[in-house]
């Protein structure tokens, strides 16, 4: 039989209807021959609420015990899955992380997994079962505690099964009925996508669009599982949503396929650094002690002041996460305290907003920064920092220039054409 993986969101089972509804697109896909392994997070809110009790209980809180309380969420939506399925005539079983077993390491809350075994599921499939309804976001550490995935850790659970038992494909269910060249919030003209390369939805996922987390496409991308997004809120078919797949099932890619922005952006300049060797790394490593997430980095081309003196100066200037700012500070503020690098004063602009395209198209393409820098100049928005990789190239601007800068460019590459 062929197999398949279905995971749905936490919106999409967040109360006894929306589970029946869900197993109805289950229930589909069984007609069809399927297999099918369905993933379930916690209904809507209630993982938050199973958090906050934790927090309530226990400030400095054993990570075993939030993880034995947390997890518990998506138990409660598997096992109603799975009645519901069952009532509706269709051979279904629950299982939690232990019982499959998903294998983790030990790190609680931030777990990684190890190993997925099939025998336990082959076995209920070859019985006759045609579901087997699994609680995402956990697993079981080689001490038998359960552990939880952390951030995306539903998704990153699914793919790991259509990995792990070769699936067709992995059909990804929330609130949104595909990815779109930009969010339709800002610009009407956005266009949904039908396929869409690993590469690409790996650096939109970064760049903060949320259909999807960063590490369930890499895992995705590594073990070549075909990936689809589509709404568990409308009627779906074989051709709905947008397929996330390799590169190579794309016949002619546009040369860019998405703008994607992130608001909470700050910058922060270190004016008159000393330029020697090792200066950067003291920076950056101090700032990554302190667990602060850098993106962006410029340097100045070196200056130095006064002939008599040989030692240059430059200023280094990097994007953050505005919440990451004054632990960015601080640990600046004690690095040069302890004499690891020395600078005359820090600059911050917590005003900005960063506004990216994508596109494997741009490997092949030349004149793709021109065209963009000249769209934002017809604008008069400012660029503060820029930077590129093969297939991305992301600028800082004013925050309140975020929608403006986002619209001109979906209109300069004609985004809405398909």
């Amino acid at each position: 039989m062929p197999l398949l993986v279905m995971k749905f969101g936490g919106t999409s089972v967040a109360d006894l209807a929306r589970i029946e509804n869900a197993a109805k697109k289950v229930q589909a896909e069984v007609e069809r021959g399927y297999d099918v392994i369905v993933i379930v997070s916690a209904m809507s809110g209630k993982t938050n609420e199973l958090v906050g009790w934790v927090e309530t209980t226990s400030n400095l809180y054993d990570a075993r015990e939030y993880d034995a309380v947390v997890a518990s969420g998506e138990n409660v939506t598997a096992g109603l899955m799975a009645l519901r399925l069952q009532e509706m005539g269709i051979p279904a079983r629950s299982w939690q992380g232990w019982q499959v077993p998903i294998n983790t390491t030990s790190a609680h809350s931030s777990a990684r997994f190890v190993s997925i075994p099939r025998e336990h599921l082959d076995a209920k499939f070859a019985e006759g079962f045609k579901v087997a309804v699994v609680a995402g976001f956990q697993g079981v550490s080689p001490e038998g505690r359960i552990t939880t995935l952390g951030r995306g850790g539903s998704d990153t659970t699914a793919v790991a099964f259509a990995a792990a038992f070769g699936a067709e494909r992995c059909d990804i269910y929330t609130d949104v009925d595909g990815v779109y060249t930009t969010d339709p919030r800002i610009s009407p003209r956005a266009r949904k996508r039908p396929k869409i390369a690993f590469e690409e939805m790996l650096e939109l996922a970064s760049l903060g669009a949320k259909v999807l987390q960063t590490r369930s496409v890499e895992l995705a991308m590594r073990y070549k599982v075909r990936l689809r997004v589509l709404s568990s809120f409308e009627d779906t078919d074989e051709t709905s949503g947008t397929l996330v797949c390799d590169e190579d099932e794309i016949m002619e890619s546009k040369v860019v396929s998405g703008v994607a922005y992130s608001r909470d952006e700050a910058k922060m300049t270190l004016l008159k650094v000393e330029d020697r060797p090792g200066v950067a790394a003291a920076i950056f490593g101090s700032l990554a002690d302190a667990g602060v997430n850098v993106d962006m980095i410029v340097q100045n081309i070196s200056e130095q002041d006064d002939p008599s003196d040989k030692r240059a100066h430059t200023d280094m200037t990097f994007s953050l996460p505005t919440n990451q700012v004054e632990r960015a500070k601080k640990a600046i503020e004690e690095a040069a305290g302890a004499g690891k690098f020395v600078y005359a004063s820090l600059v911050t602009d917590t005003d900005v907003a960063k506004v990216s395209v994508v596109g494997i198209g741009m490997r092949s393409q030349v004149g793709v920064a021109a065209k963009m820098f000249a769209a934002l100049a017809a604008e008069n928005v400012n660029i503060k920092v820029i930077t590129t990789s093969e297939i991305k190239i992301s600028v800082l601007i004013d925050r309140k220039y975020m929608e403006l800068a986002v619209q001109a460019l979906h209109d300069t590459f004609e985004l809405e054409k398909a």
